[in-house]
Parts: structure tokens; C-alpha cells; sequence
């Protein structure tokens, strides 16, 4: 015999006409392509395509809007996914994501997965790109201004003798000069008596700073300072300066949209990561840069492990756990008008460039050197 017809399921619900606050109850019933909806009163029939199905959230009321005004209400939230169910609705992709702890932990993972690709790839490649667009111009005007601002804190006038400023500038002059035209950027080479210890470094523009400290460090060794201004050159020819001004504007603005909160300590600490990172990678392109330059001006890279041995002597005489020499903060002055660095060694906090993680290890630049030299 023929089997009886299966009536569509109906829920109860709270029915809105959307023009006042009554609550109507009506009963609810999903037919062909629309949304049924009776009660005392009431007989409406609404095109499922003008039905709006807010995302399904685990507890909560369930509700449907309709787009010509009005809505309906369950407070039973399993008794509606049920009715839903066997209506023969399906759910979006990302509600049945939402609902599984397995495609949740996926996701997270996922997403930390890409912004690893960000960082460790994204970031540098298109930061080459923007800097590779941006006219020499703007590292000149950087470096001028990061030269007076550092002038005014952390530096003094030289008190090397003009004839040695000038053999040393020539020695680094006649280095470069074996090198093909134009394969080494435009620069400058100035003297400056330090607030933070012995210290070379290379401002955007081409302007390289030598600090006095360093020079007699190293005993006035005009190779050995070569080899040191060598490797400054590698990040004015690399451009570094702006690149690392870009990736950390990019750095903060994907952290700020992670982690919701610009201002907080959680959103700088990637920032810091990924600043040390490319800072790593930036010394060691300034390092293959300085190989470059010693062996066309036939001068050993060697030279650089002499620097380092100097360094880690001086570390030794003055208790300074920190690796090579970097960019340090400006000393406060003691009593006396003398500045601490004056009166005393430099602490651990002062070495933060090479010191800190955003260098690679000393031992690996040596054996790099060393590698370096005896492949000539």
C-alpha cells in the first residue's frame, strides 16, 4: 500500500514583523524554495534567497532576518539545528570550521605557518622591491639626519690628526679603487670620538662613521680598518638602513594586525624578532661584501679575524661580555661633566649591535673570514 506523505518539520518560534516589539508565536516551516511561517493571524511565505542565516555560534539564541523587514527567534538553539538538519539545510564551510576543535587547531596552525612565510620571506622580498623603487635621494636625506642626531648624542669631535684621517680615507680609497666603476655606491668617510666605545658603522647615503676608540684598538692598522669600512660599504651597496626602516614598518603593522593592540608589549616583541633576524642576514651580506673588496684590493681577509682577536682582548681587559662592537645607547653623564663611558668601561647594555641577537656569533664570522681567505 502506498506509504503516507512525510510532512516537512516544523519548530517553534517568536515572530517580528519588524514594524514593533511584539513577540507572535508562530510555527516555522521550510517548503520547496521557502520559509513558511504561521500563527494566529499570521500566514506569510518568504523566498528563501531573502532568508538572511546568521552564522551558527554554539550557544546563543538562533535567528533568521528577512530582507523585507522582519525576523523570527528560537531561544532552543538545539531544537532549531535539529529542525534546520532535517529540513535539509546545510551549513557553510566556515560555520562547520567553527564548530570543530580539529579544524580550529588547523587554522591556528595554518596561520602561524603564513605569517612565518611572511617574516622570513614576504617581508625581505617585498622590502627589496620598495627599496629598489625608492630613489637614492631619500638614504642621503636619512643619513643626514641620522648623522646630526647621532652627532648630537652619542658623538664628539675627532681628535685623530688630520694626516691620519686622510691616510685612512686614501687606504680605503685605493681598496675600492681596484673594484669595477660603479660597483661600489658613493661614500664618505668621518671621524668622530665615541660615547660608546669602539665602533664603526654606515649611515644610509654612503656616510661612513669611524670612531676614534676603534682606530686605536686596533692600533691604527690601516688593513685592518679596510677591512672594517669594507664591511660598512656591503650595507650602504645593500641599501640595509632603508630596507630594515621598511621591514620594520611592515613587521609592526603585521603585528598590530595579529595581535589587535599596537601599543602593547606583545605586538613589539615580532617586531624585535624580526628585526634580529634580518639584521643577521644583513651582516652577513655586508660581510661577503667586505671579502669582495679585500681580495680585489689583494688584501687578506684575514685582517678581519685580527679585529675580532683585538675585540675579544678587549672584552677580556674590561669585563665585557658582549661580542664585536655595535650601536649603543647614549651614555648619561656622571658627576664631573664626565660622560660614564668617560669614567669607566661600558657596560653589558652598551654593545647592542653586534652584542645582541641581530648579529650572527663571532665564531661563525671568524671561521667565515677564515674560509674566505684561504679559498684566495
Amino acid at each position: 500500500m502506498p506509504m503516507p506523505d512525510t510532512a516537512p518539520p516544523s519548530i517553534a518560534a517568536s515572530y517580528f514583523d519588524g514594524t514593533s516589539a511584539r513577540a507572535r508565536a508562530v510555527m516555522l516551516r521550510l517548503e520547496g524554495d521557502a520559509l513558511l511561517i504561521s500563527g494566529e493571524g499570521i500566514e506569510r511565505r518568504v523566498p528563501l534567497r531573502q532568508v538572511q542565516w546568521p552564522e551558527r555560534t554554539r550557544h546563543g539564541m538562533r535567528v533568521a532576518h528577512f530582507t523585507g523587514g522582519g525576523s523570527v527567534q528560537c531561544a532552543d538553539a538545539a531544537a532549531w539545528d535539529d529542525w534546520s538538519r532535517g529540513s535539509g539545510r546545510r551549513e557553510s564551510l566556515v560555520v562547520t570550521a567553527q564548530q570543530s576543535w580539529r579544524w580550529v587547531l588547523a587554522s591556528a596552525l595554518a596561520l602561524v605557518l603564513l605569517i612565518v612565510a611572511i617574516q622570513q620571506w614576504g617581508v625581505p622580498v617585498a622590502a627589496r622591491a620598495v627599496v629598489a623603487l625608492t630613489p637614492p635621494s631619500v638614504d642621503s636625506s636619512l643619513g643626514e639626519t641620522s648623522l646630526s642626531v647621532i652627532d648630537e648624542h652619542l658623538m664628539r669631535p675627532s681628535r685623530l690628526p688630520a694626516a691620519e684621517q686622510a691616510r685612512l680615507r686614501e687606504a680605503l680609497a685605493k681598496a675600492v679603487a681596484a673594484l669595477p666603476p660603479g660597483s661600489v655606491p658613493p661614500w664618505q668617510l668621518v671621524f668622530r670620538r665615541s660615547r660608546i666605545g669602539p665602533n664603526a658603522f654606515a649611515l644610509p647615503g654612503g656616510t661612513l662613521v669611524m670612531t676614534d676608540e676603534l682606530v686605536e684598538l686596533v692600533g691604527r692598522d690601516d688593513k685592518v680598518i679596510t677591512a672594517v669600512l669594507a664591511h660598512e660599504l656591503g650595507h650602504v651597496r645593500h641599501r640595509h638602513g632603508l630596507r630594515m626602516l621598511v621591514q620594520a614598518t611592515a613587521l609592526g603593522g603585521l603585528a598590530a594586525i595579529v595581535v589587535g593592540d599596537f601599543s602593547t608589549v606583545l605586538a613589539g616583541v615580532p617586531v624585535l624578532m624580526g628585526q634580529a633576524s634580518y639584521s643577521r642576514d644583513a651582516e652577513r651580506e655586508a660581510d661577503q661584501e667586505a671579502v669582495r673588496i679585500l681580495k680585489a684590493a689583494n688584501i687578506s681577509p684575514d685582517v678581519m679575524v685580527t679585529l675580532f682577536e683585538k675585540i675579544a682582548a678587549y672584552r677580556h681587559k674590561t669585563g665585557e661580555p658582549g661580542q664585536s662592537p655595535g650601536n649603543t645607547p647614549e651614555k648619561e653623564p656622571e658627576q664631573g661633566g664626565k660622560t660614564a663611558e668617560e669614567g669607566k668601561a661600558p657596560s653589558a647594555d652598551s654593545w647592542l649591535g653586534i652584542a645582541f641577537a641581530s648579529h650572527p656569533a663571532d665564531a661563525e664570522r671568524v671561521q667565515f673570514f677564515k674560509d674566505a681567505a684561504a679559498a684566495r
